[in-house]
């Protein structure tokens, strides 16, 4: 997904914003498409190939853990293009941001095709960094689970209330847009799994903050080109290395849904396989064993 720079629309400039000097072809979104994303892919996947072959384990455990991965991916890709496509198409509506004169090659309502093209992206670009990484894929139990999912959803719902109290506010409603609107999906999760998300807190951390890292590094350069540019009314004014943090933010909380819902899809999968799994090497006559089981309705 992506944004746009923190100034009011400019007159048309040559380099080093100059009026007086001719105007030079500009860097389109298609463009960072080919200069950002696609490298990036590409890269991931050729070291997750290399990474593969070198480690060539192949025993049930690891296969149980992985085999249903991509079909995580397939399903958090679709959540995310359903459940940012509106948020993303009232903002451009609103006037939080743009894009440059002749930097889009045509809308669909009111984001341009490659909007849609890097919410397709950027999940995928994410969950090929994250299978680099060997995670514990059982569920482990923790000592207080009501405690922990308690807790997160209390945190997540405080993220929604400053959320909402940031878009009564104009300088702030990007922001608060950003947060509001993530509470929802944050919440779901950390009630679901909080126990099981700290207990991977460092698989969690580098898999959101390194593509997060480059994403933010992409976007500040969009934004030097004028790919997009965001509205000075509707954000702080915060950068940060020259990015605005509402840019950083929403790569972040974007880049979060992705890897806590696949360590999460992982973990659901493999529980029930293995359950399931169990359920089938049961003698036919044992009590446990429910009607699913044994064949029946």
């Amino acid at each position: 997904m992506r944004r746009v720079a923190s100034a009011r629309r400019a007159p048309r400039t040559g380099p080093g914003g100059h009026p007086n000097l001719p105007m030079i072809v500009p860097f389109t979104y298609i463009q960072f498409h080919l200069a950002f994303l696609v490298p990036a892919v590409l890269f991931l996947i050729a070291t997750g190939f290399v990474s593969r072959s070198v480690d060539a384990r192949s025993d049930a455990r690891r296969l149980r853990g992985w085999r249903h991965y991509w079909a995580g991916v397939v399903i958090i890709t679709a959540v995310a293009l359903a459940y940012t496509t509106p948020w993303d198409n009232y903002l451009i509506a609103r006037g939080v941001w743009w894009y440059g004169d002749g930097r889009t090659l045509f809308r669909l309502w009111h984001a341009p095709l490659e909007e849609y093209l890097f919410i397709v992206v950027q999940p995928w670009m994410t969950a090929l960094w994250l299978a680099h990484f060997e995670t514990d894929a059982t569920w482990d139990r923790s000592g207080s689970p009501v405690a922990w999912r308690v807790g997160g959803l209390a945190a997540a719902i405080g993220l929604g209330v400053v959320g909402w109290r940031l878009l009564g506010t104009d300088g702030a409603f990007y922001l608060g847009a950003v947060l509001a609107w993530a509470a929802p999906v944050v919440a779901l999760q950390w009630l679901v799994g909080a126990p099981q998300l700290w207990a991977r807190r460092r698989t969690v951390a580098i898999g959101t903050l390194v593509p997060t890292l480059y994403l933010c590094l992409a976007d500040r350069i969009a934004i030097e080109f004028g790919i997009w540019v965001l509205s000075a009314q509707y954000t702080t004014g915060l950068t940060i290395g020259g990015l605005p943090i509402e840019e950083a933010t929403f790569f972040l909380v974007t880049n979060l849904f992705v890897v806590q819902g696949l360590i999460l899809y992982r973990l659901v999968t493999v529980r029930w396989a293995t359950e399931t799994a169990a359920g089938d090497r049961r003698p036919a006559g044992d009590p446990d064993r429910t009607p699913a089981e044994l064949g029946g309705d």
